[in-house]
């Protein structure tokens, strides 16, 4: 794949897919910046293993749910690199419970982890890229987003509302040459679904046509070619 770009900030990236699409971006010679909000020394061990393999990292913390916070990070990469080619707002929350127990603040905690940093991110995203007439964001969603999950009353409106808020965005930058898109994974190998119990498993599995969990490299491999310039007309 090619990538006109120079670098990329993917939020929430110290672990898990997010990790994953640091990765396989840093493969492709693409500058890599991992934010972390907690785990710092994950973020520099990806960074080292990054650059171990001949790419090129840096890392940078903030929590993605503070707006202020968000908008430092994109002034240090700008000043840094000259601007921001590409964007991954990966980072996220889940905080699951019935809706007739779950309190107000639980559900914006997780709209804003989730949905308002996503907005901040794609927002001053259009601004920088606009300048440069290029550049690629893509929005990591849920299928929950799409479909609703007993439980998760808070994080299916977040990734529903993200799915929704991306078309927006790319009405707004396609003519700006700026492209947004959102994938929505379903059940993803990663830690956070180890830990749920074998027979839940199996019942999401069977309603899955491949019959098993996808892995965060096949969502990173889908992400990387929505940024890059085969996608150049998917937005």
């Amino acid at each position: 794949m090619k990538f006109s770009g120079k670098n990329v900030l993917i939020t929430g990236a110290s672990r898990g897919i997010g990790a994953q699409i640091a990765r396989v971006m840093g493969g492709y010679g693409v500058k890599v910046w991992i934010n972390y909000r907690n785990s710092a020394a994950q973020a520099d061990a990806l960074k080292a293993e990054i650059e171990s393999h001949g790419g090129k990292a840096a890392v940078i913390g903030f929590d993605a749910s503070d707006e202020a916070a968000y908008l430092e990070a994109l002034k240090v990469i700008v000043e840094s690199d000259g601007g921001v080619d590409y964007l991954v707002n990966n980072a996220g929350i889940t905080n699951d419970k019935l809706a007739i127990r779950m309190k107000t603040e639980e559900f914006f905690d997780v709209i804003n982890a989730n949905l308002t940093s996503a907005f901040v991110g794609c927002r001053e995203a259009l601004k920088i890229m606009s300048k440069n007439r290029m550049g690629a964001v893509v929005n990591i969603a849920s299928i929950v987003g799409q479909t609703g999950n007993a439980g998760q009353t808070n994080y299916s409106a977040s990734k529903g509302g993200m799915i929704a808020m991306t078309k927006s965005f790319a009405l707004e930058g396609a003519s700006r040459n700026v492209r947004f898109n959102a994938i929505a994974p379903g059940f993803i190998d990663t830690d956070m679904t180890k830990d749920l119990k074998e027979e839940i498993k199996e019942a999401y599995t069977q309603k899955i046509p491949l019959k098993r969990f996808a892995s965060p490299e096949e969502v990173a491999a889908a992400v990387a070619f929505l940024l890059s310039d085969g996608a150049g007309y998917i937005t």
